[in-house]
C-alpha cells in the first residue's frame, strides 16, 4: 500500500493533530514518531536510513497510508520521489513560536534522555533520533536559537520551492478542516479540527512512553 500523504513539516508544527486529522479522514493509519516507541523493528529501519543505508520504503511504511513528523519529514525528498502520486503537506507555524515549543519539548527531552544514558551512545532509539534530528537536521547544535530557526525556515522554503504547487498544501492548524479537505478531496467533518499535544501533553506522553534511559 503506497503512501497517499507525505508530511514534510518538522515536529511541533501540529503534526500530532495532523496525524489525528488524517486518521479521522480515512487516510490512516498515519505514521508519526509515536509509532516507533516500543517497536525495535521500526527503530532498526529508521536507524539504517539515518546512517545512509539502502531503504525499502515500502517495508518502512507497510500498513500506513500517510506519514507526518520526524523521522519521515527528514526524508521528504526521497519519499516524494518514491511515492510520486502522494500529496505533500507542509505543516508550519511562526518560527519563534515553533522554536520555543520545540526547545521546551523535543530538544529538552532529548537532552535529558542523553544525560540519563550516562555515555551509552549505542541505544538504537536514541541513536536514531540523535542522528536524524540533532546531527543530520540541525548540524549537531540544538542550543543555538539562530541556527535552529534558520534551518527551520530553510527547510520550509525548500519544500515550497521543490514540490509542485498542485501537489503541495502549506498548512497551519488554525486553518482548520476546509483547506485540508479540499486539498485531499474528502468531506469536511462535522467535528472541530483536532487540537492536541500541547507542551504539557507532550511531557506527559513522553513520560508514559518510557523512552530509553
Amino acid at each position: 500500500m503506497p503512501l497517499e500523504v507525505i508530511g514534510a513539516g518538522f515536529g511541533r508544527t501540529g503534526t500530532l493533530s495532523m496525524k489525528m486529522a488524517l486518521d479521522q479522514l480515512g487516510l490512516g493509519p498515519c505514521h508519526h514518531m509515536l509509532e516507533i516507541f516500543g517497536k525495535p523493528e521500526q527503530v532498526s529501519l529508521w536507524l539504517a536510513a539515518a546512517e545512509g543505508e539502502p531503504v525499502d520504503w515500502e517495508e518502512v511504511f507497510r500498513g500506513y497510508r500517510s506519514a507526518v513528523d520526524w523521522p519521515s519529514c527528514y526524508f521528504w525528498k526521497e519519499l516524494i520521489e518514491f511515492f510520486p502520486d502522494a500529496k505533500v503537506l507542509l505543516t508550519k507555524r511562526e518560527a519563534g513560536q515553533w522554536f520555543k515549543s520545540a526547545d521546551a519539548t523535543i530538544f529538552k527531552g532529548m537532552k535529558l534522555a542523553n544525560e540519563r544514558a550516562q555515555g551509552d551512545a549505542e541505544d538504537p532509539f536514541r541513536k536514531m533520533v540523535n542522528t536524524i534530528v540533532v546531527d543530520n537536521t540541525f548540524c549537531g547544535d540544538l542550543s543555538n536559537r539562530e541556527n535552529v530557526i534558520e534551518v527551520f525556515n530553510r527547510h520550509n522554503q525548500e519544500v515550497i520551492d521543490k514540490v509542485p504547487a498542485e501537489r503541495l498544501l502549506v498548512f497551519e492548524a488554525s486553518d482548520g478542516w476546509k483547506p485540508l479537505c479540499d486539498f485531499l478531496d474528502v468531506r469536511v467533518p462535522d467535528s472541530d479540527y483536532p487540537r492536541s499535544n500541547s507542551t504539557e501533553e507532550f511531557v506527559e506522553r513522553v513520560k508514559a512512553a518510557r523512552l530509553p534511559k
